[in-house]
């Protein structure tokens, strides 16, 4: 993969020429990509001190004509050649500044490059892989956009070895499957080393070692014959790997002795390569400190400029700022007074209806208490008289009359129903024997083949409160049983009622299709809305908990009212 990035490295530079040679500047611009293609030239050759001379010459020209895409080249030209004596640090650090100016260009196949070549740091010499990555990502987006299909392949073979390095096979695997398709089309023979090593790496991971071993074997074949020394000591090391996951010692140990014995080649030649070089690295450090004081040189001036153009912002900014607060803590002072005025207004509007109701249902049972009385004492009265006499009459004339037979049967008739109302306006039983007695004969009523009411207390069925309150009382669990009768489509009900320390306890359960409680609290019915009104109005607490199929949970909490 090392022998991959200085082809990266070649290839980048051809493409620069053809590039530079394609675009029309001014007299002066052609100059600094004259100088930029000569230094160019003597990388290439490896003549790396004379590079840096020709590119420290072309980037001071290009800081003075102040072109981005000159200046981030010339930063590239540089840190190539950083690259290619193996002083990585100094290469990443160039690297940087260029794409730093080539991101203020739209030239996407400089950025591609320089995005490849610091993923190539990150992940060969950094070790950072997870950075690495990012930035082939980055590389390979580029790629897509100035529709270059080599450098597509090469960069997903890139992402695929680093993904796998770090053991993602599953991450890597698209990345793969993509080089393998396109490889034979777009690639070179420079890769498919590195490319059957991969598949080998990955088939060993999916535990199919006859593949693994197959294009193991096929990559040593392709390295030995073209002479890839990096990717083949690759190659080699990954093998023994495998080989000792698959028990096999004395094959496992030739790969890592041909590993051993690739590395070691590769090292002197290295050693020899810095050797030849060690009179630029002498003078490496002061290079790097004349290049940045080149740029240093020319910022300086611009950067007293910014600083004024700051400070005047700075100052802009303030202004605007206090305005804009100004404004807003103006805003927020008239929403707040607005909203004390609707909250007022909602709340006189709240009390005004909650008095409303609480007359109404005051009203209600008044009228009621006087209805039953009146329908009681004089109308069931009068009937009951109008039987008698009529009774009276037929005795005393012998007669045998149709009419006043029938007549006797609607008086009778009259009666009961007028008793029977009387009693369901104020219910006889509540009146003599109190509320307990009153409930449970309720339940019973309401209990039919649809729904069963079970009623249960453990307060003595004889205990009896003030009048008032035990028909208020009454008349508020009768709505409660009619909604779940009218509404709920249950099949069991219970209604449990407690006297606990001068509260009454009330608690009406039910085991129907419930409802949406957010929803009630939106648009609450009239039905509810009486019955907490009701407990209300008799300092009472009312908790409704319900949920969709679940049923339906009320509980009333009340101060007694005893008999004076």
């Amino acid at each position: 993969m090392l022998t991959k990035k200085n082809i990266f490295l070649l290839f980048f530079l051809l493409c620069l020429s053809t590039t530079f040679n394609a675009q029309t500047k001014p007299i002066s611009q052609k100059k600094v990509l004259a100088l930029i293609n000569e230094a160019t030239g003597l990388m290439k050759n490896e003549k790396y001190e004379k590079s840096l001379i020709k590119a420290r010459i072309a980037l001071t020209k290009a800081i003075e004509i102040n072109d981005d895409y000159l200046i981030a080249t010339c930063y590239n030209t540089i840190a190539a050649n950083f690259d290619g004596i193996s002083e990585f640090e100094k290469a990443y650090f160039y690297y940087k500044k260029g794409l730093v100016y080539a991101n203020k260009t739209d030239n996407n196949e400089l950025k591609n490059w320089l995005y490849n070549n610091l993923g190539n740091i990150y992940c060969f010499d950094k070790k950072e892989y997870k950075t690495g990555i990012y930035y082939y990502k980055k590389s390979l987006q580029y790629s897509r956009k100035i529709a270059d299909s080599s450098q597509i392949v090469f960069t997903n073979l890139n992402i695929t070895w680093a993904y796998f390095d770090i053991g993602d096979f599953k991450s890597g695997y698209p990345y793969l499957q993509f080089t393998n398709k396109y490889n034979s089309k777009f690639g070179d023979e420079s890769i498919c080393v590195a490319v059957n090593m991969l598949n080998g790496m990955y088939h060993g991971h999916q535990n199919e070692p006859e593949k693994a071993a197959s294009f193991f074997e096929k990559a040593i074949e392709l390295g030995i014959k073209n002479d890839e020394k990096s990717d083949l000591s690759f190659t080699h090391q990954e093998y023994s790997k495998f080989l000792l996951k698959q028990k096999d010692y004395k094959k496992a140990y030739e790969n890592l002795a041909q590993y051993n014995v690739l590395t070691a080649e590769i090292n002197n030649e290295e050693k020899i390569k810095k050797t030849n070089l060690a009179g630029i690295n002498l003078e490496i450090d002061e290079y790097k400190r004349e290049i940045d004081n080149i740029e240093t040189k020319y910022e300086t001036k611009e950067q007293l400029l910014l600083d004024r153009q700051y400070k005047n912002k700075q100052i802009s900014i303030i202004i605007i700022s206090i305005l804009l607060l100004i404004l807003i803590l103006f805003y927020f002072f008239f929403q707040n007074n607005q909203l004390k005025e609707k909250n007022k207004y909602k709340n006189i509007q709240s009390k005004i209806q909650q008095n409303i109701i609480n007359a109404s249902v005051s009203g209600q049972e008044i009228e009621r208490k006087k209805i039953a009385a009146f329908l009681h004492d004089n109308i069931s009265a009068l009937l009951s008289s109008a039987g008698l006499h009529l009774s009276v009459f037929n005795a005393k004339h012998k007669i045998d009359s149709e009419e006043i037979t029938k007549m006797k049967q609607i008086l009778n008739e009259a009666h009961d129903k007028v008793r029977d109302l009387s009693h369901e306006l104020l219910p006889s039983l509540l009146a003599r024997f109190g509320l307990y007695y009153a409930l449970n004969d309720l339940c019973e009523k309401n209990s039919n083949s649809s729904i069963t009411f079970e009623y249960s207390s453990p307060t003595e069925c004889s205990t009896r409160y003030n009048e008032d309150f035990e028909m208020k009382m009454y008349f508020i669990v009768t709505e409660l049983l009619n909604n779940i009768i009218k509404h709920s489509n249950a099949q069991n009900a219970s209604l449990n009622i407690e006297e606990k320390n001068k509260t009454l306890y009330i608690h009406v359960r039910d085991n129907g299709k419930g409802f949406n409680i957010e929803q009630y609290k939106s648009i609450e019915g009239f039905g509810l809305n009486q019955i907490k009104a009701r407990v209300r109005n008799i300092n009472g607490d009312i908790i409704i908990k319900s949920k969709i199929k679940l049923g339906t949970s009320i509980q009333i909490h009340v101060p007694i009212t005893y008999i004076d």
